[in-house]
């Protein structure tokens, strides 16, 4: 009798995955404090650790065969296209001169909370387009996560139970996945 084949959730994956590089990076920054090392030496050690965290991880799942099922929610109603039209004010604002005296100080103050109220407001509007913004980057952060290890995990039909052949995959995969931002911060680096 064959054993079953074990699947884990991609959203899971995805969490653990952010959870894993978020407590790596604090975890060297804030040991790097107190031995005085550059940004990029704790770039580079943070990149080591979670480099070597996915090849473990990847070498484990090919060994045992393990597959990826897609449980991110479906956004059935988004259309594509303009999204926001030609929605874009256009503000042709006066120049208020205001005068001395008791009418300029009350203009001033009236000015002076209007402002305040239009600063607050547009807070308000950045923070909803910070949030957006901080959605949009974790769902292509998820998606990205989920096709590349769906992909490496397709494979794992062909290696599992050979660990020689499991490890090569991930060590392969885990250089293309993180090689690419060791030679970015190499070549910042240099070019600096």
């Amino acid at each position: 009798m064959k054993a079953q084949k074990t699947y884990l959730k991609g959203k899971s994956v995805f969490i653990v995955s952010l959870v894993v590089i978020v407590v790596t990076v604090l975890t060297v920054y804030l040991s790097g404090i107190n031995y005085h090392r550059s940004l990029t030496s704790n770039l580079y050690i943070s990149l080591g650790i979670i480099a070597t965290a996915l090849a473990l991880f990847m070498t484990y799942g090919l060994y045992v065969g393990v597959g990826l099922l897609d449980n991110f929610p479906k956004f059935k109603h988004f259309e594509r296209g303009d999204i926001l039209g030609n929605t874009t004010p256009d503000i042709d604002l006066p120049d208020i001169e205001v005068g001395e005296g008791i009418g300029g100080i009350i203009a001033s103050i009236v000015l002076w909370i209007l402002m305040t109220f239009a600063i607050v407001v547009l807070l308000i509007v950045l923070e909803a387009i910070f949030w957006f913004s901080l959605f949009v980057l974790l769902t292509m952060l998820y998606w990205v996560f989920f096709r590349a290890l769906r992909f490496v995990f397709s494979k794992s039909k062909d290696t599992q139970g050979d660990l020689g052949i499991s490890a090569i995959y991930a060590l392969g995969y885990t250089a293309l996945y993180v090689g690419w931002i060791f030679v970015v911060v190499y070549l910042v680096e240099v070019l600096r």
